[in-house]
């Protein structure tokens, strides 16, 4: 496999790069968010390998930024942090597998070997219900396997609130990204939502009074 390391610790960084090329991958290295993006965005991989705290763009924030281009190549965070908000956080964005440090190589080397076997990699998919879930590479709503059919102004809807998940999207956000140059007041914005809601059979868009909307997927699913 062709595999993508980003990993601030040199010796670490090293450690991994060795090992993966003696069991055959072909690894290109980072130290930096920044300059990882840049690569990235250039150039194609099979797997990121990614930390979270490393100097210039966080991991986490790393890969939001490729997916919002619609790069989608999967992903493996190796980690010390032990904090449940960033796990969540890192699945949330369709990571494949967290690995936490210190670790062992060959424990490495059986995730991807194990991520390689898995039917679901590349994950562009986002869950969004039980029953619902956003393919993020085609601008998507499927309802188990089948395509919502929704208007262009309740796909805008669904699209930022589907990137957005687990974070309150506020009227302005929607007023930019929906309705673009023609002004509208947050009662039009609340009557196009509830309009959406009526047609989806999964009540999982949050009404955030006061401030706007967003799709809570830690709450249980209906």
């Amino acid at each position: 496999m062709k595999i993508f390391l980003l990993e601030d610790e040199i010796m670490l960084n090293e450690s991994i790069e060795e090992y993966l090329e003696t069991v055959g991958h072909q690894v290109k290295c980072c130290f930096d968010g920044e300059e990882a993006l840049k690569t990235l965005k250039e150039e194609r991989f099979d797997l990121l390998l990614l930390d979270i705290n490393v100097p210039g763009l966080d991991g986490l924030s790393l890969l939001e930024s490729l997916h919002a281009i619609k790069i989608y190549t999967p992903s493996i965070y190796i980690s010390a942090l032990v904090d449940i908000e960033e796990i969540s956080r890192a699945y949330d964005l369709g990571c494949y597998d967290y690995l936490k440090k210190p670790f062992h190589l060959k424990e490495l080397s059986l995730r991807i070997d194990k991520m390689k076997l898995s039917v679901e990699v590349p994950r562009v998919h986002l869950r969004l219900s039980k029953n619902y879930a956003y393919n993020q590479e085609n601008s998507e709503l499927l309802f188990n396997t089948e395509i919502q059919v929704l208007s262009k102004r309740q796909a805008q809807i669904i699209d930022i609130l589907a990137r957005n998940r687990g974070r309150i999207v506020d009227f302005e956000q929607f007023q930019n990204y929906v309705w673009e140059e023609t002004f509208v007041d947050n009662a039009t914005i609340r009557t196009e939502v509830n309009r959406l809601k009526k047609v989806l059979k999964d009540d999982f868009i949050l009404n955030i009074r006061g401030q706007g909307y967003m799709i809570d997927v830690s709450r249980p699913q209906k």
